[in-house]
């Protein structure tokens, strides 16, 4: 969400991430899963198998932010839900990356959820630990603490904020890529005053917390009715694929899974982190933010 192409279609983090796994490579497929405000048990449900199934090389797993800003929410029963689905995937031989959840300090209300954040990003290192996974930690990059990192819902990133995920994904995958994700934001006139945040923090609560409060009390999603936008494994230099599966829009920033195959060996180091010249087909079913 809140990365709009041209047309109107979401672009995200994982799309930008395929781009990059693709350059130099015909032979790269992907698949995007996700679906905008759907909770873990849906995605393990509904994603997880159509991932097992697919037997991807790579599958790219970001869920459970939409749990547990949840009031009342049991961080740890929905952390061990998560490391169920990934020991399904290890078990599968299917190589898996996840990521951690953002810092929210520098998100006036949002900050509230950061210790419920903290704890379940412990969670999930313990779960790549003993599970041998791959992990993007957002809560370590500096850069996403900048507010223009987020978007006027405080919950989605922006497009600079897609890419710069984007290309520290790449970066744990060992694919080299041209730009660096740590590189400074432009200076500012300066931090806006009491006042504005104010009137910041009421308009939000108008326009983006009293609507989610209304859809957890009616049972309703964002995702209601939304499909996949990318549900089967396909080229995605493919045009007149890519132009077909784009139509379908749906996604999230807290609810997804990727993943890859390859047609030659995979490396020692990791099997979908090949150079943009090696010949792969890779599979993302990203989660939350298309």
């Amino acid at each position: 969400m809140n990365d709009e192409r041209p047309d109107g279609t979401y672009r995200g983090w994982a799309d930008r991430l395929a781009e990059i796994l693709a350059d130099g490579s015909a032979d790269f497929a992907y698949a995007n899963l996700a679906i905008r405000g759907k909770m873990l048990t849906e995605i393990m449900t509904e994603q997880l198998p159509v991932a097992l199934e697919t037997k991807p090389d790579l599958v790219t797993v970001c869920a459970g932010g939409n749990d547990i800003i949840v009031p009342g929410a049991d961080v740890d029963a929905k952390a061990a839900e998560f490391e169920a689905g990934i020991e399904a995937l290890r078990a599968a031989g299917i190589e898996v990356l996840i990521f951690t959840g953002p810092d929210t300090k520098s998100m006036s209300v949002i900050n509230m959820l950061r210790g419920k954040v903290a704890i379940y990003n412990a969670h999930l290192r313990a779960i790549a630990d003993r599970h041998d996974t791959k992990l993007v930690d957002l809560w370590s990059m500096d850069t996403l603490h900048d507010i223009r990192a987020w978007s006027d819902d405080r919950l989605h990133f922006t497009p600079e904020a897609h890419r710069r995920i984007a290309l520290r994904t790449a970066e744990v995958l060992d694919v080299p890529t041209a730009e660096d994700w740590r590189e400074p934001w432009p200076e500012t006139d300066g931090d806006p005053n009491w006042l504005t945040l104010r009137r910041s923090d009421l308009e939000w609560t108008r326009a983006h917390l009293l609507p989610w409060i209304r859809r957890q009390l009616r049972g309703e999603s964002l995702g209601d009715g939304i499909t996949p936008k990318r549900p089967r494994l396909a080229p995605l230099r493919d045009s007149a694929a890519s132009a077909q599966l784009c139509q379908q829009v749906g996604a999230t920033t807290s609810a997804s899974i990727t993943a890859a195959t390859t047609t030659a060996p995979p490396p020692a180091t990791t099997t979908t982190a090949t150079t943009p010249s090696a010949a792969t087909r890779s599979t993302l079913i990203d989660p939350s933010e298309n």
